[in-house]
C-alpha cells in the first residue's frame, strides 16, 4: 500500500502568550501544499519490521523516526504484522512545512485502512496528537485555524485553489527553541481570521508571523527571500513556522528556480 504525505504551511502565526508549563500558545492558519513524500509498507519477507529510507538524508535511526514512531503507538493497541516500510523523502525538514508529521499522520492513515482498524478519524487525530502538535492536522488534512500549543484545531473556510507557490528553503537551520526564546509573546494587532476573510491582496503587513523579526534579524538571508518573493509580484509571501522556508502566492504561473538556484524551491499550484 503506498500514499503520499504532503506538507503544510502556517499563513500567519501570533504567539499569544507564554504558558506555565514552558510552551507557547499561538494562533495560526494550516493550509496543505502540494510537497509530497511516498510512503510505502509491504508484508515482510524475513518476517521482521524493517524502514528504509531514501531520497533527503535524514538523521537518526529508524526508531526515532516518526513513522516508525506512529507503527509503535498502534503496535501497542492492535496486532499488526511484520512490514517492509519504504520511504522517499522529498520534503524538507527543519522548514516548517510539517513533514515528519505528515508522514506519521499518513502513516496512521495506511495502517488503519489496510489492517481494518475501524479507528474514526477522530480517533485518529487522537493517536497522532501524541506524536505532535500538529500531526492531528494531516488526519483530515484541510485548512485549519489552530489554536493552543497549534493542537486545537477549528474548520476555516480558506480556498487558495488555482493560485501559484513558490516556497524556497535556503540552506539555513533555524532552531525552534532559539526562534521562540527571541519571541515576546503579545495579543494580536491584526486577527488572522478576520483579515483571512479579505482579498488575498490586503494580507500583506497585516497577516504575520511573529517569528519573523527574530529569525530575519539573526538570518538575513531568509528576510532577503521574502523581499524578492515580493520584488517578483508576489501577492502574499511570508516565512512558514519559525522557517526557514519562505513562500510566496501569485495569481500566475512564474518560473523563479533560476533566482534561488542554492535553495531547495518548489513551484506548482495549489489545490
Amino acid at each position: 500500500m503506498i500514499t503520499f504525505p504532503n506538507a503544510k504551511i502556517n499563513i500567519g502565526l501570533n504567539i499569544v502568550e507564554k504558558r506555565a508549563d514552558g510552551y507557547h500558545n499561538l494562533e495560526t492558519v494550516f493550509y496543505p501544499i502540494p510537497i509530497k513524500d511516498a510512503l510505502e509498507f509491504v508484508p515482510s519477507k524475513k518476517g521482521q519490521t524493517s524502514f528504509h529510507l531514501s531520497g533527503i538524508e535524514v538523521g537518526g535511526d529508524a526508531e526515532s523516526n516518526l513513522v516508525m514512531k506512529a507503527l509503535r503507538l498502534l503496535e501497542k493497541d492492535f496486532s499488526i504484522p511484520a512490514i517492509d516500510i519504504h520511504m522517499e523523502k522529498a520534503i524538507p525538514f527543519g522548514a516548517g512545512l510539517g513533514g515528519g508529521s505528515a508522514d506519521a499522520a499518513f502513516m496512521l492513515k495506511m495502517l488503519n485502512d489496510s489492517f481494518r482498524l475501524q479507528l474514526t478519524d477522530d480517533q485518529l487525530e487522537v493517536y497522532a496528537a501524541k506524536l505532535g502538535a500538529d500531526c492531528a492536522f494531516f488526519i483530515k488534512n484541510k485548512p485549519v485555524f489552530a489554536t493552543g500549543i497549534g493542537n486545537v484545531f477549528e474548520p476555516i473556510e480558506l480556498s487558495l485553489k488555482g493560485y501559484f507557490l513558490v516556497l524556497v528553503k535556503p540552506d539555513i537551520h533555524v532552531s525552534t527553541p532559539m526562534a521562540y526564546s527571541l519571541v515576546k509573546p503579545h495579543a494580536p494587532e491584526y486577527p488572522i481570521k478576520d483579515w483571512l476573510k479579505k482579498p488575498i491582496e490586503e494580507w500583506k503587513d497585516r497577516v504575520l508571523n511573529d517569528f519573523e523579526l527574530s529569525v530575519f534579524t539573526k538570518f538575513p538571508a531568509i528576510g532577503a527571500i521574502k523581499d524578492e518573493l515580493y520584488n517578483k509580484g508576489a501577492l502574499y509571501a511570508s516565512m512558514s513556522g519559525s522557517g526557514s522556508s519562505v513562500f510566496g502566492i501569485f495569481d500566475k504561473q512564474v518560473d523563479l528556480s533560476s533566482r534561488f538556484k542554492d535553495c531547495f524551491v518548489f513551484q506548482n499550484f495549489l489545490e
